[in-house]
């Protein structure tokens, strides 16, 4: 070989050599001159004594009394303590003690937790992440688990806590293991290690010190060594191909610190009873000598059964030393372990030089976490910043990417066609309706039902009989209890499980801990064949949050789709790996604004003080706000009340988000408008044809040759409106004959109110004066109400299908829009509606559960100009069929051609703004649209104070609904506030400004 050559193939080897090293040696042991100085500066100063209590960290909890904190206080500052172990309490009083104790300590203490599954771990009010396991069923997506690492990383820090007893790297492959378990990423070997790498990557690349555990692996054994010392009966072989193997690949990835677990293992030393973390042939000879780990080693804690059953207080702390531990956690006698270790030196089973070393290792880990430069906690808002926007949405991310479907028989998931399933969800052992329940109702018409171990048997009865009636059961089972061996269930849970399944309608989803699915699943039996397996559909959740809950239900309803894979075996039937992938079919998503790229909280307090304007100028008693963005419910709230008072009837009841408004004009793109849109793709209806093309009653009139593209845009030359209400009265205000009368009979049969009603054939007065109307002089924009009464003879006329059942059959209930109807106290109880106006002209009454708009209510409560109710939820769904061009959940009900053609400007050169039916946003700016809206943009407003716009460019879509009305129309603030629009304008504001630094 070429003399150049050897010497670059030596320099490359000599810089591969130095680049491993590197990467085996943990990040506060690399050289580094400012930790040196400090090191060298503090080790001097202490003496013998304080240098071994540098190597033991007590317990401190934030939950107890002052008498408490100041025996903790005395400990550590007696025994120049190196740290303290924070377990149960409050973010707040635990940084409180911390302060307190940092200020007391000659040299900074290390303050560690264990937190593996985030500070909620232990404290109240703080972030609670995914279980390892429910992690351990994402298939890919390590960079989401790298990402918790650095969050909980930065909460950690802000917290004063320094080092993090996690990620537990063991591989759990016994069943009935009751102290790992949940806790660990599952039983494959390759998956726990690269996901614990990922975790542990991410904590320490943000400045947080890890301790991979429970070393040599604690995953094949069924005690627990909280209460006892588990025996590992496997071969050297077995543990070194299989427990062993995620702790190499983490050490060799720079690990901070390994926690040697309570376990007697004779396959690694023969010691009867010894536990392993008094074993020098595994702490010393096999986790530093073979595997060449230089960090810090922590004990689990010293005060388990698994040591303290064979070994007291102090002698356990001094053999853990002698066996090569760094840090004894969870001390529990200090005196004891000091006089048992000094007895140590003196005999010489302990080194004073070995421990130094040990010492030195400790403060040059307080010195790369920043406690050379130590700062107190500041307690301005902690909680707050414990609490990042960011986390919940990282928990929604990787709640999603976890999700499990082991079983859906003739592609039952998601659901589809929503028109044809009659939906009960029926809880298991809950009392309550759930977080799923709820979530799952925002879909389509879902009614619940919660049943528990303890149900009366009467209950269940009745609860049986009621469900013959429904053709899906979406059953959630919510097991709150993740620990063995009955993971939550009760005597009957399964029971009561197997009976809904062998109705043979049902989709069950489980709430718990997976090995859970065992216990769930009854030996079939010849009688009944009862097992959750004849489910038609199994979710596995692996957990009970609301993340897990509201997302369960979302995946049902095609909202995401799901490919998680189980990370465990449960049985025979529930084998590791099994799963299946299911698309989704894009239905709105339900989630928070910073998954779109949204600052919730600026979007929150920009809606909040717009509309808390209007609510004190008394513009509406309430509203509803719903925002879209990229598909995806961004914001939901309902504000207000549904009057002021009862003074005029009705009750100040809080607006919710399910309450159903009159919508007024916006009825008219939402009945009229979209049902002539599928006229026009059916090839029934021409927009450029003639009034009498389709109304053969008007081929004489003075609109025969009217175009219903001029009558869609407005300019026409129709009347604005007509009063039709006041021609029934005769001058002295009785009612004119075959008008109103207020007794209710089989000629005068149309309800108006309570106390009104019309003759029954009085609507064909009103169609025949709408057709001999006179037309305006000239050819001009005039709003006008009168085409839109005619729309829904139309409808009838060419598809010989009422008008509303032609909305509900082919819009509305494949949308899974149920709300949206007619005369809504059909179906719904009248709290849930709000009220609108105080006639005191016409009806003489408050008109609540009834339509606002006097010609609406003339014609029974339906027309093509007003009349729909709904929630805003529902409109949502019809609003973003419009924004994504006329599909939604993979069915097609609009063309995007035809969709397009209704929403562009028709005449613009007349300075008409109007689309076919659309309102669109004015040339110069006069608030009838937010400012910020394209051109591409539309929607409609309606009299009683709603409002709905798309906007295509930005992926927006935005419904207002309120009952500005009440009492009184001659109430015009929302629009002299111009409400609905600077509310859709923060929408836009949010949306350009996106995401800020947290």
């Amino acid at each position: 070989m070429p003399r150049y050559r050897l010497f670059l193939a030596t320099l490359l080897s000599l810089f591969s050599l130095t680049v491993v090293a590197q990467t085996n040696t943990p990040a506060f042991l690399r050289p580094n001159p400012r930790i040196d100085r400090w090191v060298d500066s503090v080790f001097t100063t202490l003496t013998p004594d304080e240098r071994i209590g540098q190597l033991i960290m007590v317990a401190g909890y934030s939950n107890r009394t002052p008498a408490y904190e100041d025996s903790l206080v005395t400990l550590v500052r007696t025994y120049k303590l190196g740290g303290v172990v924070m377990f149960q309490g409050g973010p707040v009083r635990q940084a409180k003690l911390t302060n307190r104790l940092q200020a007391l300590s000659t040299v900074p203490l290390l303050i560690a937790m264990d937190a593996e599954w985030g500070l909620a771990m232990r404290l109240d009010s703080t972030v609670r992440y995914p279980y390892q396991m429910t992690l351990g069923a994402m298939q890919g997506h390590d960079s989401l688990i790298y990402n918790m690492g650095a969050s909980l990383a930065k909460q950690a820090r802000r917290l004063g806590v320094h080092v993090n007893f996690a990620p537990s790297v063991d591989v759990n492959n016994n069943p009935g293991n009751p102290v790992i378990n949940f806790r660990s990423f599952g039983e494959n070997k390759y998956a726990v290690a690269r996901k614990a790498l990922a975790y542990m990557n991410g904590m320490q690349n943000n400045g947080l010190l890890t301790t991979i555990k429970h070393f040599p692996g604690h995953g094949d054994t069924d005690t627990d060594s909280h209460y006892d010392l588990p025996l590992i009966a496997k071969s050297r072989a077995e543990i070194d191909s299989l427990e062993l193997y995620p702790f190499r690949q983490l050490m060799q990835a720079g690990a901070s610190g390994v926690m040697i677990a309570h376990l007697n293992i004779p396959a690694l030393d023969t010691t009867r009873n010894r536990p392993s973390t008094l074993s020098p042939a595994i702490v010393t000879s096999l986790l530093k000598d073979e595997l060449g780990f230089k960090g810090l080693i922590f004990s689990d804690a010293m005060n388990m059964k698994g040591v303290t059953k064979y070994y007291p207080a102090g002698q356990a702390d001094e053999l853990g030393l002698e066996a090569g531990m760094d840090v004894l956690e969870f001390t529990y006698d200090v005196p004891a372990a000091l006089q048992q270790i000094r007895l140590g030196i003196a005999s010489g089973r302990l080194s004073q030089e070995s421990l130094d070393a040990r010492c030195r290792n400790v403060l040059r880990a307080k010195a790369w976490v920043g406690l050379d430069k130590y700062k107190p906690i500041v307690l301005d808002n902690l909680v707050k910043d414990l609490n990042p926007a960011s986390s919940e949405l990282l928990n929604r991310q990787l709640t999603e990417k976890s999700l499990t479907v082991l079983k859906n028989d003739r592609s039952i998931l998601p659901l589809q066609r929503l028109d044809t399933l009659r939906i009960a969800s029926v809880s298991v052992e809950s009392n309550t309706i759930t977080a799923f329940q709820k979530m799952a109702a925002n879909y389509t018409k879902v009614d619940s039902f919660t049943m528990t171990s303890q149900t009366p048997d009467s209950v269940l009865t009745a609860i049986r009989d009621s469900l013959k009636q429904y053709n899906l059961l979406l059953v959630d089972v919510h097991l709150s209890n993740i620990r063995p061996p009955r993971y939550g269930t009760q005597p009957r849970t399964a029971a009561l499980v197997s009976e809904l399944v062998s109705t043979g309608k049902a989709v069950v989803t489980v709430f718990g801990n997976v090995y859970s699915l065992d216990k769930l699943t009854m030996p079939n039996d010849t009688v009944t064949g009862r097992s959750i397996e004849q489910a038609q559909a199994i979710v596995m959740p692996y957990q009970l949050t609301n993340y897990t809950e509201e997302l369960a239900a979302q995946l049902i309803f095609g909202a995401i789709g799901v490919e998680g894979r189980l990370p465990v075996t449960v049985n025979q039937r529930f084998r590791a790996g099994d799963g299946l992938s299911i698309p989704s079919l894009n239905r709105i998503k339900y989630t928070i604004p910073e998954e779109v790229g949204i600052d919730g909280a600026y979007l929150t307090q920009q809606v909040d003080s717009l509309v808390s304007v209007g609510l004190e100028k008394r513009a509406f008693p309430g509203c509803v706000v719903e925002m879209a963005k990229d598909g995806k419910v961004i914001f939901q709230k309902a504000y207000g009340t549904h009057v002021y008072d009862a003074s005029l009837g009705g009750d100040p009841t809080p607006d919710k988000l399910d309450d159903l408004f009159d919508l007024a004009s916006v009825t008219k793109v939402s009945t009229s408008t979209p049902a002539l849109m599928q006229l026009v793709d059916a090839g029934k209806f021409n927009i450029d044809g003639k009034m009498s093309d389709y109304l053969p009653s008007y081929k004489k009139s003075n609109k025969a040759d009217i175009v219903w593209r001029d009558v869609l845009t407005h300019q026409a030359r129709l009347k604005a409106w007509i009063p039709f209400w006041q021609t029934t009265k005769n001058p002295d205000g009785t009612w004119k004959p075959k008008t109103f009368q207020n007794e209710r009979t089989n000629r005068y049969s149309i309800v108006v109110t309570d106390s009104l009603f019309e003759f029954k054939n009085y609507p064909q007065t009103i169609f025949e004066q709408i057709r001999d109307s006179p037309l305006n002089a000239k050819k001009e924009y005039v709003y006008s109400d009168l085409s839109f009464y005619l729309y829904p003879q139309i409808v009838k006329r060419l598809t010989k299908t009422p008008f509303e059942d032609y909305l509900k059959t082919n819009i509305y209930q494949p949308l899974g829009a149920y709300t949206l109807t007619y005369n809504p106290m059909r179906y719904y109880s009248r709290d849930r509606i709000v009220p609108t106006e105080y006639d005191s002209l016409f009806r003489k009454t408050l008109i609540w559960g009834r339509v606002h708009d006097e010609g609406a209510a003339m014609l029974d409560g339906l027309s093509g100009h007003a009349g729909l109710f709904g929630t805003a939820n529902d409109l949502m769904k019809l609003i973003e069929l419009y924004r994504r061009g006329g599909t939604y959940a993979g069915k097609q009900y609009i063309t995007k051609k035809t969709l397009d053609e209704f929403t562009r400007y028709q005449f613009p050169e007349l300075g008409n703004r109007r689309g076919l039916g659309f309102e669109k946003p004015s040339f110069t700016y006069t608030g009838n649209a937010p400012r910020s809206a394209s051109k591409n943009s539309f929607g409609h407003s309606g009299f009683t104070g709603t409002f709905v716009w798309v906007e295509p460019d930005q992926n927006l879509s935005y419904v207002f609904l309120s009952n500005r009305v009440y009492p009184t129309r001659n109430n015009n603030l929302i629009s002299t506030l111009n409400t609905r629009t600077y509310v859709a304008e923060a929408l836009y504001r949010a949306t350009k400004r996106g995401l800020r630094p947290e």
